[in-house]
């Protein structure tokens, strides 16, 4: 059972300070070695060298560097079969702060251009499985059928007819009304604790029954940083603990928990227990430095959670 990433992959140009600058301030940063990242590549990564069936899809410029970021996942075994070009879009690039404990993130906007799927990408996408991506990325997506043009919310609506079982990383940005067509009949949708605030101006999971049920969701879950995570299914709550670590990086947390996640389902794993695997492995991440410090092999993240229990 292959599973689809659809999002970003980009160079992570690392840089370190000792604090924020403030409007009108200025700081002085220490550069570290850049890195090839992207959120949903890295959730990709994590999901392939789990051992899952991993394909990414995302829209790049034709330059050395877009080559150089495809030779790198498929060196991570993740597919680029159905990648997608446009030499008119600016190189993909992000700047991380690292700044007490914590990162700061900026990104090169790439601009909002459709994402026109190929008939062999679609006929792959219909087809019974997994797709992790983004509210970003499902905008954008168009793709032509004999029986005329199918786009965004549509053709999302199209897949899970097929089969396709779509879990959305919402992070920091969470939702609003508008994005309800798209998160309808999700299989999972993944706030971090700032996105689910941001979407529901609280912090009681409890609460959203309604709004999961009425959306016809099956799982939301808030990830909680060092606290774990929490799940909730409209009527059940399953809350999963931290692992107490020696933080060296918090970049690619989320997405190391999202594809860890995403290969756990694909396993058919009880949701408690894929939860408790996805925060083990998410956890083990931090104390590498880089936006792939959640690459490990299932066994690994099985003995790292076994010597910590």
């Amino acid at each position: 059972m292959t599973a689809f990433f659809i999002g970003d992959v980009a160079l992570d140009e690392y840089y370190t300070a000792e604090r924020w600058p403030g409007r009108a301030d200025k700081g002085m940063v220490k550069e570290l070695p850049a890195e090839i990242g992207g959120s949903i590549a890295n959730a990709a990564v994590v999901h392939a060298t789990l051992g899952g069936d991993t394909q990414f899809v995302s829209l790049l410029n034709d330059s050395p560097l877009s080559h150089r970021m495809i030779a790198d996942l498929k060196q991570n075994g993740v597919g680029v079969d159905h990648m997608l070009t446009d030499p008119a879009i600016a190189e993909s690039r992000n700047f991380i702060f690292l700044i007490d404990g914590e990162h700061v993130v900026l990104t090169v906007e790439m601009g909002e251009q459709p994402m026109w799927l190929a008939p062999a990408t679609l006929e792959a996408l219909r087809r019974p499985g997994f797709l992790y991506t983004t509210l970003y990325r499902v905008r954008r997506l168009h793709t032509k059928t004999g029986e005329g043009l199918l786009r965004q919310a549509d053709l999302l609506a199209d897949l899970r007819r097929h089969g396709r079982r779509t879990i959305f990383d919402l992070d920091v940005g969470g939702c609003t009304p508008e994005d309800m067509p798209y998160l309808t009949g999700a299989a999972v949708v993944i706030f971090n604790q700032v996105g689910f605030r941001n979407t529901f101006g609280h912090e009681d999971l409890s609460l959203i029954g309604d709004w999961t049920r009425s959306h016809q969701i099956g799982c939301v879950i808030r990830t909680l940083a060092a606290e774990g995570a929490e799940a909730y299914d409209g009527s059940t709550r399953t809350h999963v603990a931290g692992y107490p670590v020696a933080v060296a990086d918090v970049t690619g947390a989320g997405d190391t928990f999202g594809g860890a996640l995403t290969w756990c389902l694909t396993q058919k794993q009880l949701l408690a227990d894929a939860l408790d695997f996805a925060v083990a492995a998410a956890s083990r991440s931090v104390t590498v430095h880089g936006p792939r410090g959640g690459k490990a092999c299932a066994e690994e993240v099985e003995r790292w959670r076994g010597e910590r229990r």
